[in-house]
């Protein structure tokens, strides 16, 4: 008999392996091809279709069996290849893998056992060759050399890390981590994990094809003929749990996954960051020049079991292999889960049949997708056998009714749809296990389509928590100096891309800052921000300067369209405040002072109309002492003065004088020497704000409601702050120092008579905006007495001893102002 042919195509990764191999399939009647991963298997079934005939092609994984009636070419996972087909071409991709811990025994039965009629070609690592050349067969050897150089880059913070960059990690947690890491500084990560299903896989790789992220964070799946366009491969760390024991990964495995980086002709480097431990210079130089060292045994299990009873299945499982190069497998999974049920369960001494016995081994080569769940996976072989070893002999409708119910649930985080898509993983692997279960179309279709949407739901979910997309536009835009498309809108928002970046408040760019944002992303911002808006900041100020359309709140704040862009600080004296700019840091210097100076002269000009006639007192030129002496205690009092504070002033003042007095706005009343001008509420306003930012504190004190005349006050007031606001103090009692003037007049032109009686009228009480018992009481404490007859109310001048002056008078010589410096009003 002639010897079965065997080609044998043998390099690093990215020289193009399994790409000879799908031609080499078409180009034969009939083939298949194993592969590694489902992802892998997905991918080349998904390019094949598009090259021949769909009915024509058949996917067969674990979860997912497509086989068309008239199929010529099978597309699997290894352990799905179907073994009782007699086809032209056979090939086994990785074929390296018969020496993994944890599926070697796998590959090493498709290696021993599986041939194609006219070629089987086996893809792979140099390493494995001279095992292959033991093989009983006509044997070629193609090598694939790389076309590219392979570089160490050394070790690389992830803020430090170049676009098209896949960070290597080897658990879910650090993948995570990671991705949450790049994220914040980055802009974010796709990620790509052999748990995915083929449907997330491929929506995140997409992210990154498409450029809409520029880093990748993956498992070790990536060195398995994914192909990518990357030029960096950044390893997190060089140690893996292979399902045992945490272990280091040897350089062949480095090299695999290193390997990824760089396209055809493009040349790629890897390094190491985070805590991973450097790479020897030894090492470095093997893994740059792709020399392994060689593959001296494969992993065996024996594939020929004994189905007697279960005592001669666990002993076939134990058999040891005939050949030096082949080494017994660990205990695998699956054997581990018979020894269970045999053991555990006590099944070991049931005369079980032959049927039974295998159709529980098959149960327990189910797949542990899950993996978290300590017990759970057996539950499952337990259900899943109870109902096949049953009458009928297959798992019920209402049973996978139930299962699938519980997992379809599109809510949660990116943890718990990830464990939903396992476990429905489980059912699609149940589904499409020949006549396991009822219905088993609808099955097929029913766990595929839940599969299909979580894995767009666990897409969206890691877009959303692991991708920043305004970060990943900006990051990318100021790397390569791109010009940004800006756009403001009129909500103020501001858009850079079609990113909201932030809201421009007044002349001041208030960023979307996210919670836990860096300091890079606050850099990034603000450097796109500073391109783009300095114009629209620009224009603002210009009609700011052009149309005046600016207020002073009590808050100290300049506003501009309800947005503040300056705030008043201390200065020399309280009519002369500084002022510091609320804008942006974006706007030029010139604009700056050109705005500077327009608040400058707009503070004052507001002073000298509202306080016009302080202002006037001021500036006063007139060489009489009394008038200048009377018009500088006005002024530091800031308008208003008790007469009886500056009655030795009032005495020497002749009428000429005053008369000067009266034309800037002084009044001479009964009880108070003021500017009536500034009693107006604008002026007041303005007056006590711009003492309160004067002497920076006061805050709490607000001026009266504006209108009223009279203030009945059961809380303490401060009596000067009052005065400033123009309100005398009688105890709880507050009146305007201008009505309480008009009510003097009222009194002295009802008292016709020096010291009648004066007969309490409607028109006072109207004056002051009081009730008639408010009045007595204020009449009282100005000293009036009080008395009533035939129905009316009548009172007449009744002054105290000097011993007994009352608190008017006593406060008479008082200056509010000097003690309004003295007192701790906070």
């Amino acid at each position: 008999m002639n010897k079965h042919k065997i080609t044998a195509v043998l390099g690093p990764t990215n020289t193009g392996k399994t790409h000879l191999a799908i031609d080499t399939m078409l180009s034969f009647d009939t083939g298949m091809i194993g592969f590694p991963l489902r992802l892998l298997a997905r991918e080349v079934y998904d390019k094949v279709i598009k090259k021949i005939n769909l009915d024509k092609v058949a996917l067969i994984t674990g979860e997912e069996k497509i086989i068309p009636l008239n199929a010529k070419y099978f597309l699997c996972t290894v352990e799905s290849m179907p073994i009782d087909k007699n086809l032209e071409f056979v090939g086994v991709d990785e074929i390296q893998m018969c020496a993994d811990h944890e599926r070697g025994h796998i590959f090493t039965d498709r290696l021993l056992n599986m041939r194609g009629e006219k070629l089987t070609m086996l893809m792979g690592s140099y390493t494995i060759k001279k095992i292959i050349s033991k093989l009983d067969a006509d044997i070629e050897f193609i090598n694939r050399d790389r076309l590219s150089k392979l570089t160490y880059t050394g070790h690389k913070k992830i803020s430090r890390i170049n676009r098209k960059t896949a960070i290597i990690a080897f658990s879910a947690e650090e993948v995570y981590a990671i991705a949450e890491l790049i994220r914040r500084q980055k802009g974010g990560a796709a990620i790509v994990m052999g748990s995915l299903s083929p449907k997330t896989r491929n929506a995140q790789v997409d992210l990154y094809q498409s450029g809409d992220v520029d880093f990748l964070v993956a498992t070790d799946a990536i060195g398995m003929g994914i192909n990518m366009d990357l030029d960096h491969i950044f390893f997190s760390n060089l140690k893996k749990f292979d399902g045992k024991k945490l272990r280091k990964l040897n350089l062949s495995e480095i090299g695999q996954i290193a390997g990824r980086a760089g396209r055809y002709l493009n040349d790629g480097s890897f390094g190491i960051t985070g805590d991973c431990k450097q790479i020897t210079s030894e090492d470095v130089e093997l893994l740059e020049n792709h020399k392994f060292e060689e593959i001296k045994t494969l992993f065996w299990r024996n594939s020929n079991l004994n189905f007697n009873n279960p005592l001669s299945l666990i002993k076939s499982l134990e058999e040891k292999p005939q050949m030096g190069w082949l080494r017994k497998i660990y205990e695998c999974e699956d054997e581990k889960a018979l020894k269970y049920f045999l053991k555990d369960k006590n099944l070991i001494n049931l005369e079980l049949s032959k049927k039974s016995l295998s159709l529980l081994w098959e149960c327990c080569q189910i797949p542990d997708f899950v993996k978290k769940t300590y017990g759970n996976h057996y539950e499952v072989i337990n259900n899943v056998f109870t109902f096949l070893n049953s009458e009928k002999g297959q798992i019920t409708n209402e049973f996978m009714r139930l299962q699938l119910m519980k997992l379809d649930k599109l809510e949660g985080n990116v943890d718990s749809l990830s464990n939903r898509i396992a476990n429905v993983r489980t059912w699609s692997y149940v589904s499409n296990k020949n006549n396991w279960i009822e219905n088993q179309d609808y099955w097929i279709e029913k766990t595929k389509h839940l599969e299909d949407r979580l894995s767009d739901r666990l897409h969206e979910e890691l877009t959303k928590t692991f991708i920043d997309k305004r970060a990943s536009v900006l990051a990318r835009g100021l790397k390569q100096d791109m010009q940004f498309k800006t756009e403001i809108l009129e909500n103020n928002n501001v858009m850079i891309d079609e990113q909201f970046i932030g809201k421009i408040k007044g002349l001041k760019l208030e960023l979307d800052l996210k919670k836990g944002a860096l300091e890079t992303d606050i850099k990034s911002l603000k450097k796109a921000a500073r391109q783009t808006i300095g114009p629209e900041l620009e224009k603002r100020v210009q009609i700011i300067i052009d149309t005046g359309l600016i207020e002073l709140n009590d808050d100290f704040k300049i506003y501009w369209n309800n947005f503040p862009i300056a705030k008043l600080t201390m200065g020399n004296d309280y009519l002369n405040p500084n002022f510091e700019l609320v804008v942006d840091d974006t706007i030029e210097y010139n604009q700056k002072k050109k705005l500077g100076d327009f608040i400058t002269r707009w503070i004052q000009n507001k002073i000298n109309t509202i306080l016009k006639s302080l202002i006037d007192l001021k500036n006063l030129k007139e060489k009489n002492s009394s008038i200048k002496a009377l018009a500088y205690q006005l002024y530091e009092n800031n308008g208003v003065l008790k007469r009886e504070q500056v009655s030795e002033y009032l005495k020497i003042l002749g009428q000429n004088e005053r008369k000067i007095l009266r034309e800037l706005g002084v009044k001479f009343g009964r009880y108070h020497v003021f500017l009536y001008q500034l009693i107006k509420p604008e002026a007041v306003s303005l007056r006590t704000l711009l003492w309160k930012n004067f002497h920076q504190k006061y805050h709490n004190l607000k001026p009266p409601t504006f209108g009223l005349n009279f203030l009945n006050d059961k809380e303490t007031r401060n009596k000067n702050f009052m005065l400033l606001c123009g309100f005398e103090k009688f105890d709880n009692l507050f009146v305007r120092i201008d009505i309480l003037e008009r009510l003097f007049m009222q009194i002295i032109n009802s008292n016709s008579e020096k010291d009648k009686e004066v007969k309490m009228i409607p028109e006072m009480l109207n004056l002051l905006g009081c009730n008639k018992d408010n009045l007595k009481q204020l009449l009282k404490k100005m000293g009036y007495k009080i008395f009533d007859k035939e129905n009316e109310t009548f009172f007449k001048y009744n002054p105290v001893k000097k011993h007994k002056r009352n608190l008017f008078k006593k406060l008479s010589k008082e200056n509010p102002f000097k003690i309004l410096k003295n007192l701790n009003l906070e």
